[in-house]
């Protein structure tokens, strides 16, 4: 009986304990945290001494009584906005939009919402709306319209950047903010669209003229292939038409055609037959006369060209040997001439040696010899005025013997004078052989004895001055020439 009051005792005790700890655990959803208030805690991230608890994901234990336990939910809250503004250009507009906030879920926002908005969640959405709505009237009032429709995102990020702050100090994040329209009720907006309105309906327009043009062209282009195509049929038709009228004809014409066919063969088989006749008779005639002639005209002028190539040759060998004749008398006569000049400078050589020899010889006498020419030169005087006065009278009397035995005495050096026309020729060809020698020395010779004519002149004067000495006396004392002087003659020159 006993153990039975204890087991009973033991199992109520259990079950009192089981529902106590039922009573004081408390579990945070993920969607929530738990605040517990009513003793000092001091919470990671926290300051010291704040007076609550918070709780998220996972349980707790709370003593009634002592601590008081209330939940902050996390989900997200979402708030519309319907904000009057007025542009930079004071331009009036309405701006429709959503803002998606949460609690944050850090200890501080938690703190800063459970604050703030623990037994008021459900006035979060209105004051959020009031926050927005006061910056995003400000960010407005400083941009234009066309600013606001062509960068939604610029004025969606000014108004998230300045209500991150307030946002932060109520412990809310958000989430997403979204311009969803912006009206126009002046109609500015609507005015701006209409240039571009315009621009589109016009290309609009063109475009549609343009395919309408394209498809008129098509069809028209279809059509033309149409008519083609009956084109196309149509002489067809007409060219089998006419074979076939062009077949009937031909039959039609058979007949005919193979008699006239069979004699055109006759008229062509006898043209080939006189052909070859006329080509036989051809033939006969080259073989009989024309091939004949050809042989002798043939033999005539191969005869007549071997001829005139003797010739050619004959003469071509006569200039030849001339030609070598001429050479060998040239360089004869070019050895003759070196051999003079070498005879001639070893005699100057003599000459000039004996010269230094005799001189002393002639220095040693010059004194005996001067005295000896003194008197000499006394009678010398008296034999050449008796002399004088002789070949005078000589000439008088027979000038062409004078003349002749003068030429006779410097015909020698009167030679070599006209010899010396050839000294300086190194080659010399003689074209008429010895004829043309002799020519050729008859002529040097004339050419040297120039000297014949000035001496006949020379006498001439001499008459002239005889006659006048006649009649006066002066003629004989000083006006009869003396005789005519030996022109020395420079061997050397060869």
């Amino acid at each position: 009986m006993i153990v039975g009051v204890v087991a009973g005792a033991a199992v109520v005790a259990v079950l009192v304990v089981i529902g106590l700890f039922k009573m004081m655990w408390r579990v945070a959803e993920p969607n929530e945290a738990l605040v517990i208030s009513g003793s000092k805690h001091r919470t990671e991230g926290l300051e010291e001494g704040m007076g609550f608890r918070i709780v998220t994901g996972r349980g707790t234990l709370v003593l009634p009584g002592v601590q008081a336990v209330r939940k902050m939910s996390l989900d997200l809250n979402e708030t519309e906005l319907h904000v009057d503004c007025v542009t930079h250009q004071g331009i009036p507009l309405k701006v429709r939009g959503v803002v998606i906030f949460k609690v944050g879920d850090d200890f501080v926002s938690i703190a800063n919402a459970a604050r703030r908005f623990l037994d008021q969640q459900k006035l979060m959405s209105e004051r959020v709306h009031n926050v927005f709505a006061g910056h995003l009237r400000s960010i407005v009032g400083g941009l234009t319209v066309e600013d606001m429709i062509r960068d939604r995102e610029k004025l969606t990020g000014q108004t998230r950047a300045a209500c991150g702050t307030e946002m932060e100090k109520l412990g809310l994040i958000v989430d997403s903010l979204q311009i969803h329209e912006i009206e126009d009720p002046t109609g500015y907006i609507q005015n701006l669209a209409m240039p571009h309105a315009a621009a589109v309906q016009r290309d609009a327009r063109i475009a549609q003229a343009e395919a309408n043009r394209l498809a008129t062209e098509a069809e028209q282009q279809s059509y033309a292939r149409m008519a083609e195509a009956t084109r196309d049929s149509e002489i067809l038709q007409a060219g089998y038409q006419a074979e076939r009228d062009k077949a009937g004809a031909k039959s039609r014409q058979a007949g005919p055609l193979a008699d006239a066919a069979a004699r055109q063969e006759v008229v062509v088989q006898e043209t080939r037959v006189a052909e070859l006749e006329a080509h036989r008779r051809e033939q006969q005639l080259q073989a009989d006369v024309r091939k004949p002639a050809d042989a002798k005209a043939y033999e005539k002028r191969t005869l007549a060209e071997g001829e005139r190539d003797a010739r050619i040759s004959a003469a071509q060998a006569k200039a030849k040997e001339t030609e070598l004749a001429s050479a060998a008398e040239a360089t004869r006569v070019k050895a003759a001439a070196g051999a003079e000049a070498e005879a001639t400078k070893a005699r100057g050589a003599a000459a000039a040696t004996a010269t230094r020899a005799t001189g002393e010889a002639e220095a040693a006498a010059a004194q005996a010899r001067g005295l000896a020419e003194a008197e000499a030169t006394k009678a010398q005087g008296l034999a050449e005025a008796e002399a004088i006065k002789a070949r005078a009278a000589a000439l008088a009397e027979n000038q062409e013997a004078v003349v002749a035995q003068q030429l006779a005495e410097n015909w020698p050096e009167i030679v070599k004078a006209g010899a010396s026309a050839f000294g300086s020729v190194d080659n010399m060809v003689v074209l008429n052989g010895a004829d043309g020698m002799a020519d050729m020395l008859a002529k040097a010779l004339t050419m040297g004895g120039t000297g014949l004519g000035l001496a006949r002149q020379l006498l001439s004067s001499m008459n002239q001055n005889g006659q006048n000495a006649n009649g006066t006396s002066s003629s004989l004392n000083g006006s009869v020439p003396p005789p005519p002087q030996r022109v020395p003659v420079d061997t050397d020159k060869g």
